[in-house]
């Protein structure tokens, strides 16, 4: 009877718990594509193509929209219009204005063209100068408004609201008084010289309504506070200083109304006003 063999047959190798505790090797990874969709892939290099064509085309726009405004004959100064003239004519502004016809009309500079319509044209107070699409420029012109006159040899200079004297004239604009000055002898002409005394009697004559103004024939300063008013029918007023000019314009136009007989007013002091030869 043969014994039992107690000799393996063949090497199994290490059971499970043996080769958990040696751990199992990992399994290989891919190796990485230097050519795979990341940062410097194809993907990027297909993304570029449109937004280069896109910007060509912003450039070439670009450079054709200068080229058409600057460039090319289709926007151009063909027509200049002038606006708001009431002493001037509309042909004295454009002569002054000298706007370069036929010139870019993007390129034309308003600012300069004012400017020469204002040196060249003193009684121009402001210009507004526009483009008009496609072929034109305008101008929008406000004269300044005579409110005094100061008599001269050659005749009358006029004088505005803010004291600007912007030109003579041969006649005298009818509804414009005449500025006399008498202040040689009174007390104050140290300290007040004519330049003083002119700027209160436009302070008085820009304040006067439009209706007394209209009746108003000379304003006569005597002083800073002595400020006369030669009315038409041998009318006069006693006005004071230029202070508080629309108390005393509203004063006055009430008093003409409640005394049209009366032959001088006194509205110095504009709460407590008189009339007096009625």
């Amino acid at each position: 009877m043969a014994g039992a063999t107690t000799a393996p047959r063949g090497n199994p190798g290490p059971g499970p718990a043996a080769r958990k505790a040696a751990g199992s090797p990992k399994p290989a990874e891919a190796p990485k594509s230097s050519r795979g969709t990341g940062p410097q892939g194809p993907g990027r290099r297909l993304r570029r193509g449109p937004v280069l064509a896109s910007l060509a085309a912003a450039v070439l726009l670009a450079a054709g929209g200068t080229w058409a405004l600057y460039g090319s004959s289709w926007l151009r100064v063909e027509k200049v219009t002038a606006a708001g003239t009431d002493v001037l004519s509309p042909e004295q502004v454009l002569a002054a204005a000298a706007v370069p016809v036929g010139a870019p009309l993007a390129g034309v500079d308003t600012d300069e063209i004012e400017n020469r319509v204002r040196s060249r044209l003193p009684r121009i107070d402001s210009v507004d100068v526009v483009r008009a699409w496609p072929h034109g420029i305008g101008l929008k012109v406000t004269e300044r408004k005579p409110v005094l006159l100061i008599e001269k040899d050659t005749g009358f200079l006029e004088v505005d609201a803010s004291g600007v004297r912007f030109d003579t004239v041969a006649k005298a604009p009818p509804g414009v008084p005449v500025l006399e000055l008498n202040a040689r002898q009174s007390p104050s002409a140290r300290r007040f010289d004519e330049e003083r005394l002119l700027h209160e009697a436009v302070l008085v004559a820009g304040s006067l309504p439009a209706p007394v103004a209209k009746e108003t024939l000379q304003v006569t300063v005597g002083s800073y506070d002595s400020v006369v008013l030669e009315l038409t029918g041998s009318r006069t007023v006693a006005w004071g200083s230029g202070e508080l000019g629309d108390a005393k314009g509203r004063a006055l136009s009430a008093l003409l109304k409640a005394a049209p007989k009366a032959r001088h007013f006194d509205v110095s002091v504009p709460t407590a006003p008189a009339v007096s030869g009625s």
